[in-house]
């Protein structure tokens, strides 16, 4: 009983040592390793070898496929891609799964001491998280040796024996207590390393070992798949491919299972290390005969799993991916691409505003309303989002990131509502008492309209690139926007002196809107102040409000 605990201790030290390892290389890199994958979407070999590159970074597939179905979620990425990057994430975890189990007991305690320095000296910083992984990469060396070492006396068992003598090389039978080893391990590392650890001491034949270690494999992606439950139509897609593609891999390798064992048997070399280098060459044959065929594979996975419509038309989120949320740097790029789409809807807002000014009403009206819902509905869903991260582990530059993002949202839902009251009281005004702007009023209105639009832009690309420079011009255009404003209203009480009859009847609507419009530009312009140092940005908010 003992024996078996110690297995089960190491394996879950295994799988602990990967999610250390993976949690902090996303959070160091995790946006350049985006960035890899996303500059790779084109040519389908280039995606093969980013996901060879990717995972064998992060030290699990199954962290590749968290990206890659994030990305397909969010549309930034087609279904063709996505699969050519799994299958290279498939051989990436085969060809770290071969430098593993080299001997490297010697490092394993050197990673281990320095690692525990840098993050507890350094916790909030990138060598801190560096520190993190080392830590990672030390338990998963630690953690293989004494799945080796545990596994030694149970081999020895007589009921193991027994248990396992009922295997006796039939494919799929051995597959599947492969894909149920894995699936319980929940790594197919480790139900492949036992499997090579059975192999090497006699307990079970190389053909039972290669049907186990397929049978890993296809239950690694049965996980992967249904890790994807919760992911919208678009990144389940990516992770049944993956887990087809598994399957196929079993039918393609039936008719030469025979022929294979046998050249492998002539090797002479020992029974584990043929396991593992038959885990390296059947994942890296099975990717590359299969690559070719990732367009009609998409196109299958489009219909096995249809995009379903949506049952009303509120705005749904796009990419607030919830498997990103352990990985801050992924969640907060999620959550600002979200509140980016927050700014497409009120750029929206405003253009049929200007609509209704210009006499447009019913059906403008009702599209401004339904614009509204759905800023709600995206800010609420972001508020949400932000509040399921855990805060503690945050950096400095990444809880800086969490409030502007927070900020943002916050202030753009209170200019949808001010949108909209804006455009009741001009609905109000012309329909109830039948008036209407002066033609000199409505154009100076457009005027400073088109300005505050082109403000809203500036301020959301200065919230996506944080370009000091650009965060200056939007501080010189909010104060350029306060002249306007003022030089309009002086103009208004001019024409109010020369009794023109228009403007003496939209007085108080006109004044009203033109302040309405003046709060709507602080809103938008609130990001540069985030970007700028502390001491700038407190001497440009006095000569501002100077």
């Amino acid at each position: 009983m003992l024996t078996l605990l110690n297995l089960l201790s190491a394996v879950a030290l295994l799988i602990w040592g990967t999610h250390i390892v993976r949690t902090g290389i996303l959070r160091v890199y995790g946006s350049n390793l985006r960035h890899v994958i996303g500059q790779n979407m084109s040519k389908r070999w280039l995606a093969f070898i980013a996901g060879i590159l990717v995972t064998s970074m992060v030290q699990s597939s199954n962290a590749t496929a968290m990206l890659v179905t994030s990305f397909v979620g969010q549309g930034l990425m087609a279904l063709t891609p996505a699969l050519a990057t799994m299958l290279g994430a498939d051989v990436g975890t085969a060809l770290m799964a071969r430098v593993l189990t080299l001997d490297l007991s010697w490092l394993s305690p050197l990673l281990i001491f320095l690692g525990v320095i840098f993050f507890l000296s350094r916790k909030q910083t990138r060598a801190g998280q560096l520190g993190r992984v080392g830590i990672g990469l030390g338990l998963i060396i630690l953690a293989l040796q004494l799945i080796v070492e545990a596994a030694d006396p149970i081999t020895h068992a007589h009921g193991v024996k027994v248990l396992f003598a009922s295997l006796t090389g039939d494919l799929l039978l051995d597959a599947l207590v492969g894909a149920l080893f894995a699936m319980i391990s929940y790594s197919s590392l480790a139900a492949v390393l036992l499997t090579a650890t059975l192999a090497g001491a006699g307990v079970i034949s190389l053909p039972v070992a290669i049907g186990l270690v397929i049978g890993a494999n296809i239950g690694s992606g049965v996980l992967a798949f249904l890790s994807t439950s919760m992911q919208n139509t678009a990144g389940r897609q990516v992770a049944l491919g993956s887990l087809l593609y598994k399957m196929i891999g079993l039918l393609l390798i039936i008719p030469v299972l025979g022929p294979l064992v046998h050249w492998m048997d002539s090797l002479r070399y020992r029974p584990q290390g043929l396991v593992i280098g038959f885990h390296l060459l059947y994942n890296t044959v099975r990717c590359l005969v299969l690559l070719p065929s990732v367009g009609p594979m998409a196109r299958v996975c489009a219909w096995l799993l249809p995009e379903r419509p949506e049952i009303n038309g509120q705005a749904k989120p796009r990419h607030l991916d919830p498997t990103a949320l352990a990985t801050p740097s992924l969640a907060l790029a999620n959550a600002a691409r979200e509140t980016l789409r927050i700014g497409d809807l009120i750029d929206n807002m405003l253009e049929a505003m200007l609509d209704v000014l210009r006499g447009k009403q019913t059906a403008v009206t009702q599209e401004v309303r339904r614009l509204s819902d759905d800023v709600e509905a995206l800010c609420s869903a972001i508020k949400l989002y932000l509040a399921q991260m855990p805060r503690e582990d945050l950096s400095d530059q990444d809880s800086r990131r969490w409030a502007e993002i927070i900020e943002l949202a916050i202030n753009l839902k209170l200019a949808s509502d001010l949108i909209e009251r804006m455009l009741r009281k001009v609905q109000q005004q012309k329909t109830s008492q039948r008036r209407s702007f002066s033609d000199v009023g409505l154009e100076e209105l457009a005027g400073l309209h088109h300005q505050l639009i082109a403000n809203l832009r500036l301020g959301l690309s200065v919230f996506l690139s944080a370009d000091k420079e650009s965060a200056r011009q939007l501080l010189r255009e909010k104060r350029r926007f306060r002249a306007q404003e003022r030089r309009l209203a002086h103009a208004h009480v001019n024409r109010l002196h020369r009794k023109i009859v228009q403007s003496i009847e939209t007085s108080t609507l006109h004044l009203e809107l033109i302040a309405d419009m003046r709060r709507l530009n602080s809103l938008f312009c609130g990001s540069a102040y985030v970007v700028l140092e502390t001491v700038e940005m407190g001497t440009l908010a006095a000569d501002d409000e100077g």
